[in-house]
């Protein structure tokens, strides 16, 4: 993996964690990552006359594939919520996580990438790490705990989160290799936005859209950038390297995400999740290497 691209990557999981850490600060959050969506695809459609890249309509294939990156991630975000209605976080989040155990598969059976042992070691990792982050405590009956009763809706409902995700960074890698990543990622935020606008129409929401913008207009503001910035960063990367590579480096995301709560938010951190998070680091400088 080159240089370019972990750095790429790396600044994109540094975004990403911070405007997680926007959301968490936010009232209700369904309505907050729609008008983060709004603030991006704004500041996106004004940038686009000082891009230094002409602006190219996509032929149809790229459309679809767009179109079918924004359908999986809305459809992950659908699956993620569902899961956390009724199920623990401790159960839910590494079973989210199980995309990362479909992308190398997807990436050598599918895209025909080959892979490193000690990039393959790195994947395992970072998997590990990331699996591992909510458990708590050591034990065998913990780690398999989120599998233990698969009957249950929000077990399945986030192992089909992993899934789906998995399958939408099929349809990124794909279509950043015939098509400009930036204009790829414009085009799918605004599909994102369009379906997620789709799903504030209904009632409950309504009421709820001008609400939020009162309250947090300043964060609303400063995502725009911070979520373009974790977009852009990631697909311009995950056009310089495998997909295999690109989704677990991501990951990375999840040791700033600790370090934000320890410093920031004044959350607890146990030796377990700390651990969790260096797995994940030392994942993906194999990775780096490999």
């Amino acid at each position: 993996m080159s240089t370019l691209a972990f750095t790429l990557i790396v600044i994109s999981a540094v975004m990403h964690a911070l405007w997680n850490l926007l959301v968490k600060r936010s009232r209700h959050k369904t309505v907050f990552i729609w008008w983060m969506f709004v603030a991006s695809g704004s500041l996106f459609t004004l940038s686009l006359p000082l891009l230094p890249e002409r602006f190219q309509w996509p032929d149809l294939s790229t459309l679809l594939l767009v179109t079918a990156g924004a359908v999986c991630f809305v459809l992950y975000h659908l699956f993620n919520g569902r899961a956390y209605r009724s199920g623990d976080l401790s159960v839910v989040y590494p079973l989210s996580q199980t995309s990362m155990v479909y992308v190398p598969v997807w990436g050598m059976s599918i895209l025909g990438e080959r892979l490193s042992i000690p990039g393959i070691a790195g994947i395992l990792l970072v998997i590990l790490g990331a699996y591992s982050v909510q458990m708590e405590r050591l034990s065998l009956d913990e780690f398999i705990r989120p599998f233990r009763n698969v009957r249950s809706s929000s077990v399945r409902n986030a192992l089909a989160a992993g899934f789906i995700y998995s399958l939408g960074s099929i349809a990124e890698k794909v279509g950043v290799r015939t098509y400009s990543p930036l204009f790829f990622t414009y085009f799918l935020v605004l599909l994102m936005l369009g379906l997620m606008s789709i799903n504030l129409l209904r009632p409950r929401y309504r009421p709820l859209i001008v609400a939020e913008f009162r309250e947090h207009w300043r964060l609303i503001l400063v995502s725009g950038p911070v979520m373009m910035a974790s977009f852009l960063t990631f697909r311009y990367g995950l056009n310089l390297s495998p997909m295999s590579y690109a989704v677990p480096v991501r990951q990375v995301s999840i040791l700033v995400g600790v370090l934000i709560g320890i410093f920031f938010l004044g959350e607890s951190c146990g030796r377990i999740r700390l651990g969790a998070a260096l797995l994940i680091l030392a994942g993906a400088v194999m990775i780096r290497l490999g």
